[in-house]
């Protein structure tokens, strides 16, 4: 089968395609033949910036190919979307059973792959938040496959304004579609403050930032891999907190709950009430090209990798 791999860090030019054998599910995992591949900010941070070469993880979505030992809740042919933590980035991909789901009828893999792991962390995040009715969220990386479902949660749960913070202003009217009132970019004076809410996922340079943008009370909802620091000084002049989420948590602690989350997205996609936005299928072998469009903020909603 075909894998996409590096071996030093660097930019999405270290990036390689070799052929590797299929490899075999264990007891409580799937083999699927992969249809749709998702590429994350965090998987592409790790190749520029991580501490050596590591198997690429991330949402898959295709049909079940080999079932493990124990196994009962999937049958070969089925299927399904879930969480590859190694080798994701392939025509086959292992996943633990209980951290896949079905893909309904009248669903694509593409779709499956832009809706549920983005979707699960845009409503974890949104959660954790607690947001009244009639608050003011702001919601930064908003053009991307996380950012845009939290604009369409934050619309929905009944936010007062509804704010986009993009890169470039070019992406102004795709995220205007999705919910935002507003659209500021990352250079503005002040982004448009006080929130109430600030939904983020980019971090690094750009917390600081964020913070000062909170309201007194203000919650930000820290979700993204870009780390960063926050200066407790600035809280204690807001009243303000800082809230991280990380979806992996509650898929392990509250197992339950991940699962309510999931089937619940699908019917808020069957309703209207969510969209997907999918900037672009790139075929498998040219994942380095996935990984450009990523690094230089170009996308409009989720990158898929097609094998």
């Amino acid at each position: 089968m075909l894998r996409i791999r590096y071996e030093v860090n660097g930019g999405p030019e270290v990036l390689f395609a070799e052929d590797v054998a299929v490899p075999a599910p264990g007891p409580g995992e799937l083999l699927v033949r992969t249809e749709a591949v998702g590429v994350t900010l965090p998987t592409v941070r790790k190749v520029r910036e991580g501490s050596g070469p590591t198997p690429f993880g991330g949402e898959v979505a295709g049909r079940v190919a080999a079932t493990g030992e124990g196994v009962t809740a999937f049958a070969v042919g089925d299927r399904v979307t879930g969480l590859c933590f190694a080798d994701a980035y392939a025509e086959f991909a292992v996943l633990n059973a209980t951290m896949t789901s079905a893909v309904p009828d009248g669903a694509s893999a593409v779709e499956a792959v832009a809706l549920v792991r983005s979707g699960l962390v845009a409503r974890g995040a949104y959660e954790a938040a607690h947001v009244r009715p009639g608050e003011s969220v702001l919601v930064t990386a908003a053009a991307s496959a996380v950012g845009t479902l939290a604009l369409q949660f934050a619309r929905a749960g009944g936010a007062g304004r509804v704010v986009a913070a993009v890169s470039s202003a070019d992406k102004a009217g795709f995220v205007r579609g999705l919910g935002a009132d507003e659209v500021v970019l990352y250079g503005d004076p002040e982004w448009g403050a006080p929130y109430d809410v600030i939904l983020d996922g980019v971090g690094g340079d750009l917390l600081g930032p964020a913070v000062r943008a909170l309201a007194t009370g203000g919650r930000l909802v820290a979700f993204g891999s870009g780390g960063g620091t926050v200066e407790a000084y600035e809280l204690l002049l807001r009243g303000a907190s800082v809230i991280g989420f990380q979806m992996r948590a509650v898929a392990t602690g509250r197992p339950e709950l991940y699962e309510r989350w999931r089937r619940e997205l699908w019917e808020l996609r069957g309703a209207g009430t969510l969209r997907t936005a999918v900037h672009e299928e790139i075929p498998l072998a040219e994942a380095a090209r996935a990984h450009a469009v990523i690094e230089q903020r170009r996308n409009l909603g989720k990158v898929v990798l097609v094998p």
